[in-house]
């Protein structure tokens, strides 16, 4: 993903709300989905003060956003899965 115009990136809780948004209204349910993220992008994730802290879940050894299982690490650049 390109940096918008004027250098400014978005933030990965924004980036990522608004591509979980546009796949669930595709008709994928959340739990279909998966949150492949850079170890980067899991860290300011899990330090954004704009998240809502019922945005962000620990359970079972699991994060997730919005519902959605986050994978760690791995992989050069984040990225939403779905089926």
């Amino acid at each position: 993903m390109k940096p918008p115009a004027g250098g400014r990136r978005i933030s990965p809780a924004g980036r990522f709300r608004t591509e979980i948004e546009q796949a669930e209204a595709d008709g994928v349910s959340r739990e279909d989905m998966t949150l492949e993220l850079t170890l980067g992008d899991v860290s300011q994730l899990k330090r954004d003060p704009s998240i809502a802290v019922t945005d962000i879940s620990f359970s079972d050894g699991v994060m997730r956003y919005l519902g959605v299982r986050i994978q760690e690490g791995g992989i050069p650049e984040s990225k939403l899965t779905r089926p």
